[in-house]
């Protein structure tokens, strides 16, 4: 179990959302969390690699090797 603080526009913005879509604030917590969890747990195994000196490769990279430059770029 887990309480958490928010500051009352924090609150508030939570509060709008979940009425508005018929779901919980809990609901909204846990998948934030889930998520920065998951975004962090990336980083930190991302920045492990290169800090290890690990070969790397860009993104451009990437979608040559996947075949995926050729794209349609959405308008800016």
């Amino acid at each position: 179990m887990l309480g958490v603080r928010l500051e009352p526009e924090l609150e508030a913005r939570l509060g709008n959302l979940a009425r508005k879509t018929g779901r919980s604030k809990s609901y909204y917590a846990k998948e934030a969390i889930r998520q920065y969890l998951e975004d962090r747990e990336d980083y930190l195994v991302g920045l492990a690699v290169l800090e290890r000196g690990e070969p790397t490769v860009s993104l451009e990279e990437l979608e040559r090797r996947l075949g995926l430059g050729n794209r349609v770029q959405p308008d800016q």
